[in-house]
């Protein structure tokens, strides 16, 4: 779990709550699992219907926010105001609607729990609200993780609720999904449904609840292309146009650009050893090799080369400037281009 996640979550599970919660950034997963966290447990179902307030930004107003934060609970400890999407309040970022909430931070009414749930951005901080947030309010900004942090989110994902994952199974998981963590705890979710608690989970059954061939798949063909398996690329290619529907041209081409431009940067490394690479692109050892390997065979002009070669395939992919080729004669150019 992120660390400033759990240090509000330690709080939390000891029923302290604080008096505002700014939580802001990329990563929407921890905003989420905060705020409906207060919003399940900081009330009694029967203290939620007077006390209890839900907003969206794009709907209310900093006034309108305020007005109920400074109300005071009814027959109960406290009262919990969140506002969803925050980052849509249409005044929030003009001199105004900043000055309340500054100055509704710097003397916050004590029984209200105010939770901000400010999405994919943060806020400026080069304007007074963005300064002072920090020390005027539990403000947390939540960063995209990386991919060597991923494999441990989905095994302690699932420890939580009682299920072990098979490292190499974990690794796969997050490789095919990436960096998404909503998207990562919902394909895990889908993984635990009818599976054996005392029974790790491994490589086959992720392959198979989320949809991933057992022969042919984004993972293989990323393994003959730097492997320069020409008959097993050629196999892997004609058999996702045979089957457009599981293997789609775009997010594959997304992960292969993924992929190179780990390895572009990877060419600049001092150290491009697994270890020292797994340190420098933030990677797991285990998936380090790979790169490691990738280096030895394509050199930086080479690499250069293939990540402008994967964006053309994007656009063509997206229309531009396609002509009349289909998604697989697409990919088929792209591998074909790649290799020679």
């Amino acid at each position: 779990m992120d660390a400033s996640a759990k240090k509000i979550f330690e709080k939390l599970n000891k029923g302290k709550y604080d008096p505002v919660y700014l939580l802001q950034g990329e990563e929407t997963y921890y905003i989420d699992l905060i705020s409906n966290f207060i919003e399940t447990n900081a009330l009694t179902e029967a203290e939620k219907g007077f006390n209890q307030v839900i907003l969206y930004g794009k709907d209310t107003s900093m006034a309108t926010v305020l007005t109920h934060a400074k109300r005071f609970p009814m027959m109960a400890e406290r009262q919990v105001v969140i506002v969803r999407e925050a980052q849509d309040i249409p005044d929030l970022n003009k001199e105004t609607g900043a000055k309340l909430l500054l100055d509704y931070m710097a003397k916050p009414v004590p029984s209200t729990v105010l939770v901000l749930c400010h999405k994919h951005k943060t806020l400026d901080k080069r304007r007074e609200l963005g300064k002072k947030a920090e020390q005027l309010a539990t403000s947390v900004t939540f960063k995209k993780p990386y991919d060597n942090q991923l494999v441990e989110f989905v095994m302690e994902y699932v420890a939580t609720k009682n299920f072990l994952f098979d490292e190499e199974a974990a690794r796969m998981l997050a490789e095919y999904v990436g960096n998404d963590l909503n998207r990562l705890a919902n394909e895990a979710d889908k993984i635990l449904i009818g599976h054996d608690p005392g029974v790790p989970i491994r490589v086959t059954e992720v392959m198979a609840k989320v949809g991933i061939s057992r022969e042919y798949n984004i993972f293989e063909l990323q393994r003959a292309l730097v492997s320069k398996d020409w008959l097993q690329v050629a196999k892997i290619v004609n058999y996702f146009e045979a089957n457009p529907k599981k293997n789609p041209a775009i997010p594959t081409v997304a992960f292969l650009y993924s992929f190179f431009s780990k390895v572009l940067a990877a060419h600049h490394t001092p150290d491009r050893s697994p270890q020292g690479l797994a340190t420098a692109l933030k990677i797991s050892p285990y998936i380090a090799k790979e790169y490691a390997v990738a280096v030895q065979r394509y050199s930086s002009h080479k690499t250069l080369e293939i990540v402008s070669l994967l964006h053309q395939a994007d656009l063509k992919l997206k229309g531009v400037n396609s002509g009349n080729e289909g998604e697989g004669q697409i990919l088929k150019e792209l591998v074909f281009r790649i290799l020679v």
